[in-house]
């Protein structure tokens, strides 16, 4: 998705994301995107943002701003702020660690799993988002890297037929911060953790269990790591 910046024009019908592998409604998409610019760092902890200020920067209208704010709310991502709008509700290390460590509880057996199981063509119909991952990181587009991000592992895990596993990573995910993407595109480094994608993909396609786990493991790792850490 091209995210509005502050100060461009509204339009009427923005590319808004697709997380996941399912077809969202329009209020569903705002609600990923603000979510995405939550996980990036974009939208800062203990701030206060209105929901014309956000409209304006996403390019949409208040009324689905407001109501996407309503729902996160509900997930506990934002407070709202009387007369003010809404705070983005700050993340402790400690649950950074926790959300981290059940993702790789989960998500690397389950990849690991897909080496022996999944269907080709499923994979490689998740190379066009692997692409677009890179091509965010090139770019810079720290809402555009999270979202194709968050569609690629999602997609992945949905091979495996769990629907519920996928909806406990999406959550986990939906809750964490990567706040040191905006360092690692100004090194030139967020590129290089783009790139893995493409190389699990294949790794799974040559159904090399042992190079998809050692991936999945030092991906995973990011996420305390290299992505967390504050600029």
């Amino acid at each position: 998705m091209a995210v509005q910046r502050a100060g461009a024009p509204p339009t009427t019908a923005p590319d808004l994301p697709t997380l996941g592998g399912k077809k969202s409604s329009y209020r569903e998409r705002v609600v990923d995107a603000l979510r995405a610019a939550m996980i990036a760092g974009e939208l800062r902890p203990g701030e206060v943002y209105s929901a014309p200020t956000l409209a304006a920067r996403f390019g949409v209208s208040a009324t689905p701003v407001r109501e996407a704010m309503l729902d996160l709310a509900k997930e506990g991502l934002v407070d709202t702020v009387p007369n003010k709008g809404f705070r983005v509700t700050a993340v402790s290390e400690k649950q950074l660690d926790e959300y981290t460590h059940i993702r790789a509880l989960i998500e690397i057996p389950t990849v690991v799993g897909l080496a022996g199981t999944a269907d080709p063509v499923s994979l490689e119909a998740l190379r066009p988002a692997a692409r677009e991952i890179v091509h965010a990181a090139v770019a810079g587009d720290l809402i555009a890297y999270v979202e194709a991000d968050t569609r690629f592992h999602l997609g992945l895990l949905a091979l495996a037929g769990n629907a519920h596993l996928v909806e406990v990573v999406g959550d986990l995910r939906g809750r964490s911060r990567l706040y040191g993407l905006t360092a690692l595109v100004k090194a030139g480094r967020l590129l290089a953790s783009a790139q893995e994608h493409l190389e699990l993909l294949d790794a799974l396609l040559a159904r090399d269990k042992g190079a998809v786990r050692e991936i999945m493991t030092r991906h995973l790792g990011h996420v305390r790591g290299l992505w967390a850490a504050h600029d």
